[in-house]
């Protein structure tokens, strides 16, 4: 197809009173414009005279640009906070005074205005919102092509607040020296691929110091110097708001920036004086204080753990003193800022049993993290209330687990039941893999009724795979959810990995954070049953899979790399446990029986294992086609949870099993 005439001169209106997250969007605006129709476009203020002639695009709010409020006052376009409200925007098309054809993308407020240039950057323009990460090209289009729409509205999102929760991320802030912290490059283009899916908050939590990074080994064997810089934090917080989100900071006390010693957070009644001079530290001597949201979970406050009183204080109590004494803080630091109670699985207990925070308080109920839910509140005690959902989860960091057509279902309910309507905070793991789920998350916010996760899983394969491949790709989507039945993801088959391990070295069980354990063979034996089910569902979602792939070009990568990828991690990992599983079987045989012969036949796979083993780092190594990512999977990168495969586990077992003879 031709690209955009030569003879036409093209035209970005700008207000002048259009904020930084304005011209910023404006900004993502032109370069996309200018990548699908290989032309120049250029930006002009809408103070000035405009040229005679040229086809214009028309960004802002009635507040920011002036032509768009003469464009309402002469009923062309039609647009308030009242309509169509807070957070919405329209697409219009109009003639100017000059006579010349326009497009106005134009919002209510700010994220109106994002909403309606970034939903025309991906219905028209054919953008995808996760570009940097997907690496989807955009075809070229002609001038004409940019009309083709019908003027319509931008209804504002049902759930007012969609907060990106910055948690785990250790692959993404592992990319680029210094390790376990954002390069600025990923970190602005995540930040810029939320806003484009209408997330308007991002909570930082990670690269605000969380404790595993300084207290805990494994971290310090990663990074032995690791600090966090108050200037970086800074520039993150303004780059967000730069982007029109709003910032959310839980004011937990274990962070590196002014890290509480834990036997203070486990007693406030002995050192109430000092969790609250912490919090006035984070708002009168960190960027923290610049934060627009606040948020507390009703537990341990250096660790992600219940609350446990070591000076004899009943938990519920504790908290409803806490919540009272924290908001009256927020309150005097920042008026008018949301306060988010976020209730873990205690936390929901807790709820149940009498912890009532302030009212003015968002109380918000935690999923599983599989996106279910094992308790649910009596009642919602009149409260405004939220959910705190998964898209991915630290049991499945590696490979993601889709599932749009549960969460369908499972907001749906807290929604119609519980009126969970307020406020959604999303944790996106290290984002890159778990972009289906995000996704999806985006589309419940706007409208939890409208949304058809059946659906969506077509048009979000259609749209990137194109109609031939996308029922093979969600097919083996399926299969690798189905293969995560009881909320077993890849991360937990490290742990039955590691009571593998230890059975057959005889050695304890050693758990990242936790005192060591006994190794148990009934645990191994426990495991077995399961560990065929999944290959079997695995080995389907492969074949899925493959078949898919014959019908995507050669250099489209990103099919490879988020449909076949996953699946084979996931079958390299469960091949080598179940070599464990065969090893294990031998040598017990051996402890009931004395049987020599049987322990030949541990030893004698012990070969099997290794090339196991080899074939999980060779594929860590190779990893994606794209080598924009290369090393994303690199062991010695990853989050050690649960920790990774290694030869000498198999050398430890080795020589066990030959002491044994």
């Amino acid at each position: 197809m031709q690209s955009c005439s030569n003879t036409e001169q093209f035209y970005i209106v700008v207000g002048s009173q259009a904020s930084r997250a304005e011209l910023l969007t404006v900004e993502h605006f032109k370069k996309d414009l200018e990548t699908v129709c290989g032309e120049s476009f250029s930006v002009v203020n809408a103070g000035d005279q405009l040229p005679d002639d040229g086809f214009f695009f028309v960004v802002g709010t009635s507040d920011s640009n002036e032509l768009i409020q003469k464009l309402i006052r002469k009923k062309d376009v039609v647009l308030s906070e009242n309509f169509p409200g807070k957070r919405g925007g329209v697409w219009a098309k109009v003639a100017l005074e000059n006579g010349q054809p326009a497009i106005v993308l134009a919002g209510a407020d700010i994220q109106g205005t994002q909403y309606a240039v970034y939903d025309y950057c991906s219905e028209i323009l054919g953008v995808d919102p996760f570009q940097y990460w997907t690496g989807k090209k955009t075809t070229t289009k002609h001038v004409n092509d940019l009309l083709v729409f019908d003027n319509k509205v931008i209804a504002p999102p049902q759930i007012p607040i969609l907060c990106y929760f910055e948690n785990d991320v250790d692959e993404l802030a592992n990319r680029k020296d210094p390790l376990l912290e954002y390069d600025w490059e990923s970190y602005t283009e995540m930040i810029n691929s939320l806003v484009r899916n209408k997330y308007n908050a991002i909570q930082f939590f990670d690269m605000l110091g969380r404790p595993e990074f300084f207290l805990r080994e494994e971290y310090k064997a990663i990074r032995p110097d690791y600090d966090i810089r108050i200037s970086y934090i800074d520039s993150m917080i303004d780059y967000a708001h730069d982007m029109g989100m709003m910032v959310q900071i839980d004011l937990s006390l274990g962070y590196k920036i002014r890290p509480m010693e834990q036997e203070k957070a486990d007693c406030w009644s002995e050192y109430k004086d000092e969790w609250i001079a912490n919090w006035k530290y984070y708002f009168e001597e960190t960027p923290l204080g610049k934060a627009d949201i606040f948020s507390l979970r009703p537990r341990n406050q250096v660790w992600d753990w219940e609350y446990q009183s070591s000076c004899g204080e009943n938990k519920v109590d504790v908290f409803n003193e806490v919540y009272v004494e924290l908001g009256e803080l927020i309150d005097q630091y920042k008026p008018g800022a949301p306060k988010i109670a976020i209730c873990y699985s205690d936390g929901m207990e807790m709820f149940n049993n009498g912890f009532n925070p302030p009212k003015d308080w968002i109380v918000v109920w935690s999923d599983d993290g599989w996106g279910g839910f094992k308790m649910l509140p009596d009642s919602t005690k009149g409260y405004q209330f939220g959910t705190y959902m998964h898209a991915g989860y630290w049991l499945n960091h590696t490979v993601h687990d889709p599932y749009p057509e549960k969460l369908d279902s499972i907001m749906k309910m807290m929604c119609r039941q519980f009126q969970a309507t307020s406020y959604c905070q999303v944790n996106g793991q290290q984002f890159r893999p778990f972009l289906i789920n995000i996704e999806a998350f985006s589309k419940i916010a706007d409208n939890p009724e409208a949304f058809d996760g059946n659906l969506f899983y077509t048009e979000w394969t259609q749209r990137y795979f194109g109609d031939n491949a996308a029922a093979f790709a969600v097919q083996s989507m399926k299969k690798l959810h189905e293969a995560q039945f009881s909320n077993i993801g890849y991360v937990e088959h490290l742990w039955e990995i590691r009571e593998a391990v230890a059975y057959l070295s005889n050695l304890p069980i050693v758990r990242p954070g936790k005192p060591s354990i006994p190794n148990d063979y009934k645990h191994v034996e426990d495991d077995y049953d399961a560990l065929e089910i999944r290959t079997e569902l695995l080995v389907q979602a492969r074949e899925q899979g493959a078949r898919g792939a014959e019908y995507v070009p050669e250099d489209d990568l990103f099919y490879h790399d988020y449909i076949q990828l996953p699946v084979e991690l996931y079958l390299d990992l469960l091949a080598f446990e179940s070599s464990l599983h065969q090893m294990a079987k031998y040598k017990r045989e051996f402890e009931k029986t004395n049987d020599t012969g049987q322990l030949k036949k541990a030893l004698d796979l012990l070969g099997m294992a290794k090339a196991d083993l080899d074939a999980i780092y060779k594929r860590c190594a190779q990893g994606d086609k794209n080598d924009k990512w290369k090393g994303w999977y690199d062991p010695a990168k990853r989050r050690p949870n649960n920790g990774f495969p290694s030869i000498e586990m198999l050398d430890a077992i080795e020589a066990n099993l030959r002491s044994l003879k």
